[in-house]
């Protein structure tokens, strides 16, 4: 088995070390923002990526999925002012939070790669934007990060969910899913808000909410 070598997606360090192998593909470790990513060889098609997200159930009549939005819509509402507009990115093929966030009086658009390509909607600014279960998948997270950072009002808040990373990595099923390519830490959103000048909040494992503290951007 040769190491397929890469530089880190996120902070972009050349001197990445091999840290896992299984479902046919490697995975290396970031020894500075603790991200382990998998390297772009073994990246799917964008067919094969999007035929996996068709077979996606997410709606607003799945009380599972509400229940699991919840858990960063909750903690998100307690930064947002009344009527606050914000974005859904990576809204996938059921959109789904938006719908949660209007019902209780926000305004909200939606984008998503596959699904919702409507680029102008990245070239505005808002005052939140959400991404649920997108980090993981994103091919050049520094990039996406940092440009949806861009579009956030000063003040405003970016909350992401994604399965934090397990000690018993061998064993996860989260890694399974070969469209997940992306694997984070709270060290990593530590490395990200950081990076950012953002203030951090970690509610609960795999909830992130990063604010806005000023006009800086990357």
């Amino acid at each position: 088995m040769e190491d397929v070598k890469a530089a880190c997606p996120l902070c972009n360090t050349p001197q990445t070390t091999f840290f896992h192998h299984s479902e046919e593909r490697d995975y290396r470790l970031c020894p500075v923002c603790d991200l382990v990513f998998v390297p772009e060889t073994f990246f799917l098609s964008p067919e094969a990526e999007k035929a996996k997200y068709d077979h996606h159930q997410n709606t607003l009549q799945n009380s599972g999925y509400v229940n699991f939005l919840n858990r960063l819509r909750t903690p998100l509402e307690k930064s947002l002012k009344p009527g606050a507009e914000g974005l859904d990115f990576g809204s996938g093929p059921g959109p789904t939070l938006h719908l949660l966030m209007e019902e209780r009086g926000y305004r909200m658009e939606i984008y998503d790669h596959f699904y919702a390509h409507y680029p102008q909607r990245l070239e505005r600014e808002y005052d939140f934007i959400t991404s649920t279960e997108v980090i993981e998948h994103l091919h050049r997270p520094r990039e996406v990060i940092e440009q949806l950072w861009s579009i956030l009002k000063p003040g405003g808040v970016l909350g992401i969910m994604t399965a934090f990373r397990v000690e018993d990595f061998s064993q996860w099923y989260y890694k399974r899913d070969l469209t997940h390519i992306c694997f984070y830490t709270p060290e990593t959103f530590r490395w990200i808000a950081k990076h950012l000048g953002a203030t951090l909040s970690l509610p609960q494992s795999g909830v992130a909410i990063l604010h806005k503290n000023g006009a800086k951007s990357p």
